[in-house]
Parts: C-alpha cells; structure tokens; sequence
C-alpha cells in the first residue's frame, strides 16, 4: 500500500500544484476562528440527492395545478407545512426540519450544478475553489483537541465523492468510503502494528527529506509532493487508527450492540435493506465520532421518464426511511442541536411534465432542505408561483444558502469574522461571499 510508481506520483501532481502561498494565506487567516467551531463542536450531514431531485413532487407541491402530477400533500409535525404522502417518516420529523421553497441557482448541468452546490460556485478554471466540507476540515484542523482524532479523517464521503479542496489542497479532500458497513478499501496493513509503524517512519523520514525545498517555495514540484504525502497520511493514519471500528454498523463506540430494529428502521438491515439507510446510520456514527463533515449519495434523480412510479417504489421509500430516522436519532441521541443537515443536490427538476411522463432539468426554482445545529425547525421560507416555475418571495441563492448553513455551524462567515483571504490568483477570497446574507428567519 505504501509503494509508489512515477505515474502514481504524477497523478497527485495536478492537485498539489494549488497549494501555493495564495492557499496558505487562506488557511494562516482562518486560523484566528478555529476556537469558535472548538466551542461549538458541530458537524455537517450533507444528504446529496444526485441527479438533479424533483422537488415540486416532495416538498413545494402544486396538487390544484396541471404541473401538480400524480402524488398528493400531507400534512408533517409543522403547523401548516405539507410535503408529499411518500415521506411519512421525514414529515413526522418536521418540527426539527426546515424547507427553502425558493432556491435559485444557474447551473442546468449536472456536472457545473454539482460543483455549483459543492463549493458555493460555479467551475472556474483559474480558480479551484473548495468544498463546503473541506473548508469545515480544515477549521477543524486548527483545533488542537481534534487534532487528536487525526486518524479520523474530517471529510468523509460516502458512496462517491462530489466535493474538492481547491487551493485548500489535497489534505482536505473528502476520504471517500465506497461502502457503508465495510471498512475503507485498503486499511488492512499487511504486516504486525510493529512492522507497520516502522514503515511509516522511514516514509516519514524519505518525505521529509523530499519536502525541505517546499517550505521555501521555490520549486511547484514541492507542493506536488506535499499534496502526494497528504494523500498517503491519510491513509496511513487509517492503517494505525485504533478508530476503525466507527465504520462497523453491527456497534456502537462503546461496543454495545447496535439495536436490529434500529439498523432495519434505517433501511441498513431486513427488508428494504439498501446502501443509503446503511450510509445513514454511519453518518450518525462519524458525527458522534468527531467528522466535521459527511456526505452520503442517494442517486437516481434524473427521472426524464416514468418519475411517479419511480418516485413512489423507488427513490421515495429509501429517503424517507435513512432521512426520518437520522434525524430522530440524532435528536433522541442529544447530538441533532450539535449537527446540521443539509438535503440538496445538482439541481431541481421542471414543474411541466415532459411529453415521456418525466420532469427535466430546473435550476430557476426549486428547494432544499436543512435543519439541526442551530437552524430553527418548523418553517416554510419562500415562495413560488402557483405553478412552481418562479420564485415569487424571498428568492435565495447557494451563497445565501451557504451562509446560512454557516451560521447553523456557529461559524460566522462575514468578512469582519473571516479576514480577507487570498485565493490562488491573489484575489480576496470569502467562504460565503464578500456580503454574506443568510436567512434570518432560520438562523
């Protein structure tokens, strides 16, 4: 595992190359407000719907227009907010959830809208900016505490990986886990814990002498280097991680049993048993454990054709089991007050229904859905028209949306909190823009 070839080393390469001064001029600057997120101790869910979610079918339905389709309206545990007969369980966790029925954004690809949605812009090839989650990372980075968690990474995807670190660097990219329930590919360490330690300190010690002329900033070479060592740290540290069995869904961190009935309820175990509800329950896990950020995939959005019977038997099923019971869990557990949750993904969806009985891409208007940490639970923010194609009240944008999960954080991301950044070209840099507004109603 710890062997390298040219090609190896030369696929890291590009990646290494944005972590120049520009990059850590961004991190010297965040430092200052590490101790905020230390007080807070929060973490950040993300539930990633790829494909691009209907969300006139779940959560802003039109049930008296021709757009309305063929689900109907039920009412949730909020006065007054509805979302579709299909998510029973997430309805009944409402009082802890909150819908954003006005969303705009300007990407109607699936690639640039998950980027969009990922890092709080859309691609620029001068710029590689980084992800929500890697942001978080390195903020949680800066606390020393946590730094003795380091053999758990801080940024964990789960079931594929949709966030990059930018100029951040390759430190703060997402560990990905291909398969919740499984521990991570390649964390077996083919010889004894003695031999493996040895090992890691003669690489140490070969790195650390590859790396001198990087702390001097003169050969981009370096940096390419360090972006390699970073990669392979932390799969090393998960190797030696005495933490492994945060990823075991059969116990808890205690070594208790995980109640069956819990794990069937999530849609881990029993019938129904699927990848999401068991990605659920490790993102439960992994939260308790101290990551700063989970990402966990439902896919299968991109219903061009058929969208109601694969909404109903399909997609709709699973959410709301993972969806429903997380959030109950969490907040039986005590952590949802420390833990905010985000369901968003690439776009929305059309209100018309296409000529094959499918919705197609929709990026004008369409909602996400957040709640926990410190974001009020119970509200319906926004409005669209009657037939769901605009917004007509308080139209949000993702940086509003990223300020406003910030802020759920108990991290305040104006630039009188956040000093002036730099990204790689040397321009100033904010991680919710230069004029932060977030929903005031919710925060």
């Amino acid at each position: 595992m710890l062997g390298t070839t040219r090609r190896h080393f030369l696929q890291h390469a590009a990646a290494g190359a944005a972590v120049g001064l520009p990059g850590l001029s961004f991190l010297a600057n965040l430092r200052a407000h590490a101790a905020d997120l230390k007080r807070k101790q929060k973490s950040l869910i993300i539930l990633w719907m790829s494909g691009g979610p209907t969300t006139i079918d779940l959560w802003d339905m039109k049930p008296d227009s021709p757009n309305g389709g063929e689900h109907k309206p039920k009412p949730t545990a909020a006065s007054g907010i509805s979302i579709t007969e299909h998510l029973p369980k997430v309805a009944a966790q409402f009082k802890h959830l909150s819908v954003i029925r006005s969303l705009s954004t300007s990407e109607g690809d699936h690639a640039r809208g998950t980027y969009l949605l990922n890092h709080g812009h859309a691609p620029n090839p001068l710029t590689p900016f980084p992800a929500l989650g890697s942001v978080l990372a390195y903020y949680q980075g800066l606390d020393e505490e946590a730094a003795k968690n380091a053999d758990l990474p801080a940024f964990i995807s789960v079931g594929g990986t949709r966030g990059e670190p930018g100029f951040l660097g390759m430190k703060y990219a997402p560990f990905t886990v291909q398969n919740a329930g499984q521990p991570p590919e390649n964390v077996a360490s083919p010889v004894d814990d003695y031999r493996t330690a040895r090992r890691a300190a003669l690489f140490t010690r070969l790195e650390s002498g590859l790396l001198q002329p990087a702390a001097k900033g003169k050969d981009p070479l370096m940096d390419a280097a360090l972006a390699h060592r970073d990669v392979y740290d932390k799969a090393l540290n998960m190797v030696v991680s005495t933490r492994k069995e945060v990823f075991n869904l059969d116990k808890e961190a205690d070594g208790k049993p995980i109640d069956p009935k819990l794990k069937e309820e999530y849609g881990a175990t029993g019938p129904g048993n699927n990848g999401f509800g068991r990605a659920a329950l490790l993102a439960r896990k992994l939260v308790e454990a101290g990551t700063a950020c989970v990402q966990i995939e439902l896919g299968g959005w991109d219903m061009h054709n058929n969208i109601f019977p694969q909404l109903a038997n399909q997609r709709l099923p699973v959410l709301d089991k993972a969806m429903g019971t997380l959030v109950k869990d969490l907040d039986q557990r005590g952590r949802l007050k420390d833990t905010v949750i985000v369901w968003m993904g690439d776009f929305g969806r059309t209100p018309r229904i296409n000529q094959n009985a499918g919705r197609d891409h929709y990026p004008r208007a369409w909602s996400v859905v957040v709640g926990g940490g410190n974001i009020k639970g119970g509200v319906a923010y926004g409005e669209t028209d009657k037939d769901g194609t605009e917004v007509t009240d308080k139209k949000v944008g993702v940086l509003n949306l990223y300020a406003t999960i910030y802020k759920g954080l108990g991290i305040d991301p104006t630039p009188e909190a956040i000093a002036s950044v730099r990204d790689n070209l040397g321009r100033p840099y904010y991680i919710a823009g230069d004029k932060p507004e977030w929903i005031k109603e919710l925060v």
